[in-house]
């Protein structure tokens, strides 16, 4: 469980250390690089921790689809609460493309 949560918590700073720059079009490209360095740096406090102690409960493939389907949410909900943008139905069908690869990779065969 410990793992989700940090991921969850990492993914938040990654949005918005990658996206959240967008609604400041009018800032110097070098700040806002540094900025958003400056908040990855704690997306990968929580990241690193996440990996390390969920390796074992969950192998390489697993963790980084638990990732992934973790970054489509918060990116959901970051793009329509802060970016103000709509969710379109061809995104949620891609989406759902990408929540169905993650049953076959936990499918255990």
């Amino acid at each position: 469980m410990w793992t989700i949560i940090l991921l969850l918590i990492s993914n938040v700073f990654m949005t918005f250390a990658w996206y959240g720059h967008l609604k400041y079009k009018n800032t110097a490209l070098w700040l806002v690089i540094l900025v958003s360095w400056g908040i990855a740096f704690f997306e990968y406090c929580f990241q690193v921790p996440a990996n390390r102690m969920g390796h074992g409960r969950f192998n390489a493939a697993e963790l980084k689809t638990i990732q992934e389907i973790i970054t489509l949410v918060v990116f959901m909900v970051f793009s329509v609460l802060y970016l103000k943008e709509d969710l379109k139905w061809n995104y949620l069908v891609g989406f759902g493309f990408i929540v169905l690869a993650a049953f076959f990779i936990f499918k255990k065969w």
